[in-house]
């Protein structure tokens, strides 16, 4: 028991340091923003007292609503193009490719420049003047520029399907490489086709990956402003963007605290229950 105690005493003090940063980094801001989130703007501070006003606000408001309706369906579409196109990539890679750390750092290599200048050349390659406008002009497929690819959510999601696809490969690479070649031997054996291998052996066993980048896809796209800023234009706006010009420029800050709470309360729901369904779902494929 004292061999346990001394163990357990240590455990907590490896961690100590961990938790500090978490509680200063994580905890207290969103402390500090829940407390905002309960007062009134007045001015440059805030009114005496606490009120729900902020809340009664954001869950009052249809333009609210129809923003957080929006930026869920963008990181749903987001999350769904992402993976759909990682999966192959990753499942060459896991099971064709020789060099495969070398196929892991090509397929890294796009992510080595900042983000925000990745949003811009989409701006640049989407553009009214862009490349494939001028691609398609200079093959004689068009006559007039495409107005379509740019300043909608359809610019938004290609935008940040490039942007965040590697954390969809990685991800579901791992899961793959986990998996035992024996169970697909197995199946060989037993008369199991490449299609029925796959959908009762390597999609199960690699639902854990998809899961995970599911959720790493979904949960900071929602809270994407600087993508939709750049390339979504008027129809491509997200709560996101609402929520920084609150903060930044109205200077409402217990709207915008009060707006960040609920899109975070709604993210964590819905993530939860995607994942509730996806085991769910692995449980009934066993």
């Amino acid at each position: 028991m004292a061999e346990k105690g001394r163990n357990t005493g240590e455990g907590y003090v490896l961690l100590a340091p961990a938790l500090v940063v978490m509680g200063l980094a994580l905890a207290a801001p969103l402390l500090l923003m829940a407390v905002t989130s309960l007062k009134d703007q007045s001015g440059i501070g805030f009114a005496r007292g606490w009120t729900l006003d902020q809340y009664a606000l954001v869950l009052g408001r249809a333009s609210y609503r129809l923003l957080f309706a929006r930026s869920v369906l963008i990181s749903a579409v987001v999350t769904l193009v992402t993976v759909a196109l990682a999966y192959p990539l990753a499942y060459f890679v896991a099971f064709h490719a020789r060099h495969k750390f070398i196929w892991l750092v090509a397929l890294t290599i796009p992510f080595w420049t900042s983000y925000l200048l990745r949003v811009f050349a989409w701006k640049i390659i989407l553009g009214y003047g862009g490349v494939i406008n001028s691609g398609l002009m200079r093959l004689h497929l068009i006559d007039q520029p495409l107005s379509f690819l740019l300043y909608n959510p359809f610019a938004v999601v290609v935008t940040l399907a490039h942007a965040w696809a590697a954390f969809a490969i990685l991800p579901i690479y791992v899961s793959l490489e986990k998996i035992d070649r024996s169970l697909l031997e197995a199946a060989s054996d037993l008369g199991d086709g490449a299609l029925r291998r796959f959908a009762r052996i390597t999609l199960p066993l690699s639902l854990p990956g998809v899961i995970g980048a599911a959720i790493l896809i979904f949960v900071p796209t929602t809270g994407d402003f600087v993508t939709p800023e750049l390339v979504g234009g008027t129809q491509g706006t997200m709560i996101a963007n609402i929520i920084e010009a609150q903060f930044n420029g109205v200077g409402n800050w217990p709207l915008g605290a009060a707006l960040s709470l609920v899109s975070m309360a709604m993210v964590a729901v819905i993530a939860g229950l995607f994942v509730a369904a996806a085991r769910a779902a692995a449980r009934a494929a066993r």
